[in-house]
């Protein structure tokens, strides 16, 4: 064991450079799955990361007017309370479309528990200091939660119609949108917050106010026993309504499984293809040394002696690596600019985040030693005389077609480029392999960008064809007839079809399903159908993935269920793609509801607008033309809560990128390394300098090229497998994959190709300028 280890200190200080490369190499890639781990953390945790930025309150309490809420601090287990906050119950209009909004009272100063984090625009200001600017801060201004100023198409700078307990309306400014650890609004559901100065809050509630005060927790796991705690410290009486940090977490939680599922896939991938490029670095530099391990069995060291150097050796190595590319992720991460810096810092405060800090890398490491541990074994193989090596073929002979191609004269470049950058069919295949893993993972990334910019560009065929909804509930709305006369004289609106929906039992009344009735026999709602047919005659429907599969269904098959207590029979004609309720959604015509309630009311119109049409525009128009009669909602779009992914996806491929530039300069340095005797032959024969540095170029390009065409023909069969199987899983159906534009596709190509080139390029500058001596370390 000493003689090994004194055999590697000594090969340390023989081959620094090397070893610099491999321990840079580990490095990188573990910097490179640290990375890919921030940012899967920050896009599949969007709730927990705003809880932790905001300092979140667990619990929030919302009371009746003079509930002593002070006391509440006094309780054990609470660490900090956020508030108390004067509220009112209000509906906030704008263009057309109308929300129930929380009015919540806030101090100028953003509280430090339960902070509300500004994604656009800004804060609260006091009047005097907003009243020259002429933005509308200060009194009479409002911030407007994310996801409430998404559906009523606010804006930083919009002004807004606010209609208080008392029913007088009053205008607000929209100064910024925030995002809250706290429930989501939904439509018909939970109502949406915003935040004024209590003097606003005063001149629109006068008086009718409630409470809402936010506890945080030192343990999250007393939340229940510390709701009962704090219920009877303040009176039940006074208690309207409590909201906890599992029902806000919950109601995001979709949105986080598939985001986590999504990622799950990429982060295994890029830790393979991390530990590949480390491994090959490894490899590359055991089969520089066979002549010093020739040497070493020649004077007495056995297989094993050998093995276990190079192991030991090369895992210090790795361990090394590791070890820095964890600190500078650790130190300076969160100093890298832009969305990956920014999902670094972030990341320190997620759930799972010292796992995966330890985890990783441990992960990595045993990849690294399982693979080095197979070349350290190849290395105790090595035969101890050099001559039978040399005696050796490096590579097939030059085929026929070569020596035509040489006889007409194509550049010797070019011939001998292929002939190294394909010898062999097992030789080929491995590089090629490994350096089309990446590509694989870029192009798979890809695809799931291009079937988020299709839920964007073309959502009819993502079966939201109706990009508006319009409801006249309110008593002194406009009749049936007076409505569609209305929305006919829009010019922007292509179509408008009426629609009901209902609550339906399946049979066995162990489930509730959405019956939907939409556009009529004669005009049926064009649905995003992607196996069978669409509606075409009477008792016809459509369904969601979602519901057959609680079903058991198949297209064609006749399926009963329950509204009201009277049976309606459906015949499945078709699949769609179904966005809403987790798929579980059968859709059939208004006729077809009419049947067994003739006196059914369309309760909206699902409006279709033409190519290039604003919604926002038309949902103002309509609003004028309707005055506050109409209420108009954007059709929700599933893209709304995949919206981080897009820029981690953007990360994620320059990190992918990173490795294959890895793998791609250590296939580089093998090839040279192992064509080294071929290349002095071609000197001796006549080749220039030039043709020797141009074919190892065009070997490189070659081998780049091959792992393009693989890497993108495999990556876009796998994407469009993996996104088909997501949205199949959760209810929306399979056939939403997108395939990326060829431009892109030719762009990841070019790209692969052009940087192996260059990389190339120093490598080949350096071979052809070497001396024409055929030296023993030349021939092992």
């Amino acid at each position: 064991m000493r003689a090994t280890l004194r055999w590697a200190q000594a090969d340390f200080r023989a081959h620094r450079g090397e070893a610099l490369f491999v321990v840079l190499a580990s490095a990188g890639v573990i910097a490179s799955l640290l990375l890919a781990g921030a940012l899967f953390g920050y896009a599949a945790n969007p709730w927990q990361r705003v809880f932790n930025q905001s300092h979140g309150a667990h619990i929030w309490l919302h009371t009746r007017a003079g509930a002593d809420t002070d006391a509440l601090s006094g309780v054990d287990g609470v660490e900090a309370l956020s508030g108390p906050y004067r509220t009112t119950a209000t509906t906030v209009e704008s263009r057309g479309a109308r929300a129930g909004v929380t009015l919540r009272a806030a101090p100028v100063e953003p509280p430090q528990t339960g902070r509300p984090l500004v994604g656009a625009g800004s804060w609260l200001t006091a009047p005097d200091e907003g009243s020259g600017s002429g933005t509308g801060a200060g009194v009479g201004s409002v911030v407007l939660e994310t996801s409430v100023a998404r559906a009523l198409w606010a804006e930083p700078g919009d002004t807004v119609r606010v209609t208080g307990p008392d029913g007088a309306p009053h205008l607000l400014r929209v100064s910024g949108t925030a995002d809250a650890a706290e429930p989501r609004y939904q439509p018909g559901g939970a109502a949406g917050i915003g935040w004024v100065l209590p003097a606003t809050l005063e001149e629109i509630a006068r008086g009718d106010t409630g409470q809402s005060v936010g506890l945080r927790l030192e343990d999250p796991g007393d939340t229940d026993f510390i709701v009962q705690r704090a219920v009877t410290v303040l009176g039940a009486d006074r208690v309207a309504e409590v909201t906890k940090w599992q029902q806000a977490r919950a109601d995001a939680g979709g949105d986080d499984r598939l985001l986590g599922a999504m990622f799950a896939v990429f982060g295994l991938g890029a830790l393979l293809a991390a530990a590949l490029a480390a491994s090959g670095a490894i490899g590359a530099r055991v089969r520089a040394q066979l002549r010093d391990i020739a040497v070493l069995k020649a004077i007495g060291f056995t297989p094993g002696q050998v093995a276990r150097g190079f192991l030991v050796q090369h895992l210090a190595f790795a361990l090394l690596g590791v070890a820095l590319g964890t600190t500078a992720i650790a130190l300076l991460g969160a100093r890298i600019p832009g969305r990956i810096g920014e999902a670094a810092a972030v990341w320190q405060d997620l759930p799972g985040h010292t796992a995966l800090m330890i985890g990783i890398p441990v992960g990595a490491v045993l990849l690294i030693a399982a693979s080095t541990g197979l070349s350290a074994w190849r290395a105790g193989r090595v035969p101890p005389v050099p001559v039978a090596r040399a005696a050796l073929p490096s590579a097939a002979p030059m085929t026929a077609l070569g020596k035509r191609a040489l006889g007409v004269r194509v550049p010797p470049a070019l011939v001998l480029g292929w002939r190294a950058a394909f010898p062999r069919r097992g030789r080929t295949l491995v590089p090629v392999a490994r350096l089309a893993l990446p590509l694989v993972l870029i192009t798979v990334a890809l695809v799931a960008w291009s079937t988020l910019d299709q839920f964007r560009s073309r959502p009819a065929q993502m079966g939201m064809a109706a990009a508006l909804t319009v409801r006249a509930e309110q008593p002194p709305g406009p009749s049936d007839a007076e409505l569609e006369k209305t929305l006919a004289a829009v010019p922007d609106i292509e179509a408008s079809y009426p629609g009901a929906e209902m609550a339906a039992l399946v049979p066995g009344q162990t489930g509730t399903i959405t019956l939907r009735g939409l556009g009529t026999a004669r005009q049926p709602y064009p649905s995003a159908v992607v196996e069978g047919r669409a509606v075409a005659g009477p008792d016809e429907a459509v369904a969601g993935q979602g519901l057959l599969d609680l079903l058991g269904a198949r297209v064609g098959d006749w399926v009963r269920m329950t509204v009201g207590g009277r049976p309606q029979i459906l015949h499945l004609v078709g699949r769609t793609i179904e966005p809403e309720s987790g798929g579980r959604v059968i859709t059939t015509t208004l006729d077809a509801l009419r049947e067994r309630d003739p006196q059914l009311r369309p309760a909206y119109h699902a409006l279709v607008l033409r190519e290039g049409a604003d919604p926002r525009a038309v949902s103002g128009t309509l609003a004028t033309a309707a005055g506050a009669t109409l209420e108009i909602r954007e059709t929700p779009n599933p893209a709304d809560r995949l919206e981080p992914a897009r820029g981690v996806i953007g990360a994620l491929i320059a990190v992918l990128a990173l490795i294959g530039l890895i793998e791609l300069l250590t296939l580089i340095g093998t090839g040279v390394r192992d064509r080294g005797r071929d290349l002095l032959a071609l000197k001796a024969i006549g080749l220039t300098p030039r043709q020797i540095g141009a074919m190892i170029v065009t070997a490189a390009g070659l081998t780049a090229l091959a792992a393009a065409l693989v890497g993108t023909t495999v990556g876009l069969l796998s994407g469009t497998w993996l996104v088909d199987t997501q949205g199949a899983s959760s209810g929306i159906g399979a056939g939403i994959a997108q395939l990326p534009p060829l431009p892109v596709l030719l762009t990841v190509i070019a790209g692969a190709v052009l940087g192996a080139v260059a990389a190339a390029a120093l490598p080949a500058t350096r071979t052809a300028r070497r001396r024409l001596a055929d030296s023993l370390s030349e021939t092992l």
